[in-house]
């Protein structure tokens, strides 16, 4: 877990990690080499040679194991069509990034960085002679299209946000040089190198100016007819649909060129609706300690089921190499733990990273008002918490694995405290009617269910991920523990694209079951999401996020009415403005005391049980995996622990 300060001062060059994770070998001794398939392009004349394809200081990656050999074709999975989750696999190549451990930040992209004093302006000096896919040059030119040509443009970004706003003033990006770039932000932003290396930082090194250009009005006077003869309403459409937008649509697309060490020739929902493929990139910038250019495997195909059933027998029957999501639930790791010789597969253990297994969410920022009303009240919230058999939902679901406990930092973190983890947390049926009562909902219809404000049933519909069944069990178990105190459940569940668009837009949800977010070292300063509302994963109150964002931005367009939140989430908003903008460790640290303080006071949500260890399942032909790594989305594995040297013996 990440124990770096947060400040970073003068020049920092992380000699230390780049020994560590990055090998030993100097780049200059090398004497490098390649797939057989791309040696058979430059005895073709169709490549040039790999010494000409590599920058001049490539990143050295140490094997876990052993040096690999080239070839292969590495079968996962992405269930409902999740394509977000391919940048755990092969897009993670920030400016920066976690080191395989998660204890620092190392150099990617740019080999070296520098910080002033006050923390304001960060100067990164690129890896010089990085190429694109296609062979093109990577420069300072391309961070400066991002800057200039997409994140300055209202059109493309209508809404500019963390983490390059400080001060709620967007950071400034000059040009040094070819290879160098700074970044200036108005007030101390403390956190930003972290911000850089978290895979949700909007990426700068995601848009190959060369390429993207001729899709920019700014650039291409006909992009209108093109766009039009292509089918798309405006030039915005179709800038975005060819790669121009770097999030969970970056990768619906062929054609772009990348960084990444393998690029898409099939993009989900292109071709075969079934799968999808990414192959080696010949221009890859990374090498192994022995000079061979990475990747060593030739290429990725996404299987895409839309059942989890089906994605449970693909594990079972050996046809997945390499998968930890969707399938691995506690009900299911006694079959795939009895049918690892049959598979051909062994298990690797995922750790638990996240503040609860499973955050019960009501929508407090309802637009029915009757519905908000009831979710505001803090009785209620409490009521229903009490009315919950945590034990039993621990023994049936996660089959005795976890401890109850509400959405709050782990017990191994250094925020942790005691008050906000357990309240409520007793399982009390009569001191859960109590509180039902004392919130003002004493009254019941002819059936038993309480009666709300406006004299109907009190019913709670949840709207869960089928792709998370888990979620789906607690939910029914929910049914049975709220009818006892007169509270109506029901339960809808969605592929997950419907359900992303229903609890991210306000729409009329009630409820919902989620985790992530985070529970221990610096993760809970990168992802608060469950501690005040601050981003679009605030599910129990986005009309609260939404007016938090609108504070810097009044004309930001947005679907959702955004409410004013109560005086402490207010005050929250505050602490977390100015804990972003400090880069001194200690003053964080009592920022986030005092945000969690209030949001135990608040208590935003009812949680189940901490999260326990996971699992993940790897074909025994897969080397170079490690036996554990952290499960997070801010540390998005495996990328940290660099899928471009697993290999198939």
């Amino acid at each position: 877990m990440p124990k770096i300060g947060l400040a970073f001062k003068k020049m920092i060059f992380v000699v230390l990690a780049a020994m560590l994770f990055c090998g030993t070998v100097s780049a200059a001794e090398m004497k490098y080499s390649e797939a057989p398939d791309l040696a058979e392009l430059v005895k073709a004349g169709k490549l040039p040679p790999v010494e000409e394809r590599l920058p001049e200081n490539p990143v050295v990656l140490e094997p876990v194991e052993e040096i690999g050999q080239y070839g292969g074709t590495w079968r996962t999975a992405l269930l409902g069509g999740h394509v977000v989750d391919m940048h755990r696999y092969q897009g993670y190549e920030n400016l920066v990034r976690w080191t395989p451990d998660w204890n620092t930040i190392m150099p990617n992209v740019a080999e070296s960085w520098e910080v002033n004093d006050e923390s304001t302006e960060f100067t990164f000096r690129l890896r010089k002679g990085i190429r694109w896919s296609d062979g093109h040059p990577f420069t300072a030119d391309d961070i400066m299209f991002w800057y200039e040509d997409v994140f300055m443009n209202e059109e493309l970004t209508p809404v500019q946000g963390n983490p390059w706003v400080s001060g709620g003033k967007p950071v400034v990006v000059e040009k040094i040089d070819d290879f160098t770039v700074t970044f200036k932000f108005e007030v101390p932003n403390g956190m930003f190198l972290m911000q850089m290396a978290d895979v949700n930082c909007g990426n700068p090194t995601g848009f190959p100016k060369h390429y993207l250009s001729q899709f920019h009005e700014d650039y291409n006077p006909d992009v209108e007819q093109l766009a039009k003869a292509e089918g798309f309403v405006n030039w915005v459409q179709l800038f975005e649909a060819k790669g121009g937008v770097y999030g969970n649509d970056y990768f619906r697309t062929t054609g772009a060129p990348t960084l990444h060490a393998w690029y898409l020739t099939m993009a989900p929902g292109e071709g075969d609706a079934s799968r999808a493929i990414a192959v080696r990139n010949p221009y890859y910038w990374k090498v192994d300690t022995a000079g061979n250019q990475l990747p060593y495997i030739d290429r990725i195909v996404y299987e895409l089921p839309t059942d989890t059933e089906v994605l449970l027998l693909q594990v079972l029957g050996g046809q997945i190499d390499m998968l930890d999501q969707y399938f691995s639930t506690p009900a299911n790791k006694p079959v795939v733990w009895d049918n690892q010789e049959r598979g051909g597969y062994r298990l690797y253990t995922t750790t638990a990273t996240m503040p609860n297994d499973a955050a019960i969410m009501l929508n407090m920022t309802h637009p029915d008002p009757v519905k908000r009303e009831i979710f505001q009240n803090k009785k209620f919230r409490i009521g229903l918490s009490h009315a919950i058999d945590r034990e039993e939902i621990i023994d049936m679901v996660y089959v005795g694995q976890g401890t109850p406990q509400q959405v709050a930092p782990r017990p191994e973190s250094d925020l942790y405290t005691e008050r906000m983890a357990k309240q409520y947390t007793e399982y009390d049926v009569n001191l859960a009617n109590k509180y039902l009562d004392e919130a003002g909902f004493a009254k019941k219809d002819k059936d038993g269910y309480r009666l709300g404000p406006d004299g109907k049933r009190i019913t709670i519909t949840f709207e869960i991920d089928s792709a998370r069944p888990v979620f789906v069990d607690i939910a029914e178990l929910l049914r049975g523990y709220w009818q006892k105190v007169g509270i109506d459940v029901q339960t809808r569940t969605m592929d997950r694209s419907l359900w992303e668009v229903r609890v991210r837009t306000n729409a009329e949800h009630d409820a919902t079951i989620h985790k992530f977010g985070g529970g221990t070292g610096a993760v809970i300063y990168l992802d608060p999401r469950y501690f005040l509302p601050m981003d679009n994963n605030a599910f129990y109150a986005r009309a609260w996020q939404v007016w938090r964002a609108m504070r810097n931005d009044p004309d930001m367009p947005t679907a959702i009415e955004p409410q004013e939140p109560p005086a402490e989430v207010i005050r929250q908003n505050e602490l977390y403005d100015e804990l972003l903008a400090t880069g001194d460790p200690a003053e964080q640290k009592r920022l986030m005391e005092e945000i969690l303080e209030i949001s135990a006071d608040v208590f935003y949500h009812i949680g189940i049980t901490t999260e326990p260890n996971g699992y993940g399942i790897v074909s025994n032909r897969m080397r170079n995996v490690p036996e554990s790594m952290p499960w997070s989305w801010i540390y998005p594995h495996p990328a940290p622990t660099n899928p471009q040297l697993y290999f198939f013996k």
